[in-house]
């Protein structure tokens, strides 16, 4: 620093023998004349340069720290705006984490009470089977005891009353308990169908539980990039030369609405039916518009799929679950009702696989322009047919009351796949069994036709 040099030069110069000040005195002998002496011009010029130099470098040294300050406030003001995003992300996360965990302890209690019902459901199924046990030992008795009767009565052709009389009682007795036995075998079925309906939701409830305990199922994760996709993707295509999805297929470069082959990651090749869009390409996975397929099939034609990729199809719960495990998927619904007027609804959403019924999972909130019927609890619900009973409506199998596959919660609130009325019945008890959404014309409004059909989520996000 330049002030330090400054100051040492003028303390020399003061402090030089023989200079003073004008007016200065300088002690002599006694009785001598007092003189002044006066310093020298070049003095005064060093002094003055250096009271100057030293200004200037304390002029400099105040302009720098002053730079200094400014810059480390700058930094503790960056600072202390960073400290107060943490600590509000910190108390996010843990609000986010004691509402994971007070979901989990929920599912988890589930779990239990859903044990616990499957057991109770098991002893009882247990008790009546060892009560048609018995029933049948004693059908056999009672079958024994008459046949020895018969053959008594055929040996001896004048058989008594009483023996007539015991006769009718035992054959009473027969038929009474093989109405027993009916009712019993009925019991145990219907016991049964409760049993398989409780054993499907504990796995579903089991997969939530896991799925709850890995990570928090949250928007911005639904919006990530497809991992590995594109990698995944393109050693597809050098193997096979086909297209993981309808979205792959419009960045090749297709434009046109049709019919492709496609093959997603770890799974087998399949025909699809692309929506081609200015924004990218879907996959339909349902069409409704005529009538020209029952959708009231099993379960086994869900999953692999059935229809007409020209009119009515189903593309198949196996191939929908294949296409979601790529990465985040968006659904897109299509409504329209006999006025030709026309609603959309759309979510992020993932599917489980068959271990869970295929259970949809909604997991962001829905845009468009109805409201979503189907559920957004992030739990999920199985997807149910009429020979498998996964809804969650108790003692009664929704999709046998109504009609078709869907993902049934208690019956009321959707169902795109029941059946078709090219016009609207007089009747409610056949309206409630069409093609209905309930938070858009109603319950009892069979609509004309319906679109389903997904895309990653990285095009909505884009787009």
């Amino acid at each position: 620093m330049k002030f330090p040099v400054a100051l040492v030069l003028c303390t020399a110069a003061l402090l030089e023998p023989g200079s003073s000040f004008p007016n200065a005195e300088r002690k002599g002998a006694p009785g001598k004349e007092k003189k002044v002496q006066y310093a020298s011009w070049d003095e005064v010029n060093v002094i003055a340069h250096g009271l100057l130099q030293l200004g200037h470098g304390l002029k400099e040294h105040v302009d720098k720290t002053k730079g200094q300050i400014k810059d480390i406030s700058g930094k503790m003001s960056s600072f202390n705006s960073t400290v107060a995003e943490l600590s509000m992300q910190s108390k996010q996360l843990q609000v986010d984490g004691e509402a994971l965990k007070a979901r989990a302890q929920g599912l988890e209690e589930k779990e239990s009470l859903a044990a616990n019902i499957s057991e109770e459901l098991k002893q009882r199924a247990e008790q009546l089977e060892t009560d048609s046990k018995r029933v049948n030992e004693r059908m056999s008795r009672l079958e024994d005891m008459l046949n020895g009767l018969l053959k008594a009565e055929g040996s001896n052709a004048s058989t008594s009353n009483g023996s007539q009389a015991d006769l009718h009682s035992l054959q009473f007795q027969l038929e009474a308990q093989t109405r027993r036995i009916d009712e019993l075998v009925e019991r145990i079925r219907q016991q049964q169908e409760k049993l398989d309906k409780q054993n499907a939701r504990i796995r579903t409830l089991q997969f939530q539980v896991e799925q709850n305990r890995v990570s928090s199922p949250r928007w911005k994760s639904v919006l990530k990039r497809r991992v590995d996709i594109n990698e995944a993707a393109e050693q597809l295509s050098n193997s096979t030369g086909l297209s993981v999805d309808c979205h792959d297929l419009f960045l090749k470069g297709e434009r046109q609405s049709g019919l492709y082959a496609i093959q997603p990651v770890n799974s087998q090749p399949f025909q699809a039916y692309c929506e081609m869009t200015d924004e990218g390409g879907w996959t339909v996975i349902q069409r409704r518009r005529d009538g020209s397929v029952d959708f009231d099939q099993l379960w086994q034609d869900y999953k692999n799929g059935f229809g007409d990729f020209n009119g009515e199809f189903w593309l198949g719960l196996e191939r929908i679950r294949a296409l979601t495990q790529q990465g985040g998927y968006v659904l897109h619904i299509e409504l329209k009702d006999w006025s030709d007027q026309t609603q959309f609804i759309e979510f992020p959403f993932s599917l489980g696989g068959e271990n869970t019924s295929y259970s949809l999972y909604v997991q962001g909130v829905a845009t468009g322009s109805v409201e979503n019927a189907l559920t957004n609890d992030l739990t999920g619900v199985p997807f149910s047919t009429r020979d498998r009973d996964n809804d969650l409506k108790q003692d009664i199998n929704c999709a046998k009351h109504l009609s078709g596959g869907w993902w049934f919660s208690n019956c009321g609130r959707a169902n795109l796949n029941g059946k078709y009325f090219s016009r609207i019945p007089r009747q409610r008890h056949e309206r409630k069994q069409g093609v209905f959404w309930k938070t858009w014309r109603g319950r009892y409004y069979p609509l004309k036709s319906t679109l389903m059909k997904i895309a990653p989520a990285e095009l909505e996000y884009e787009s």
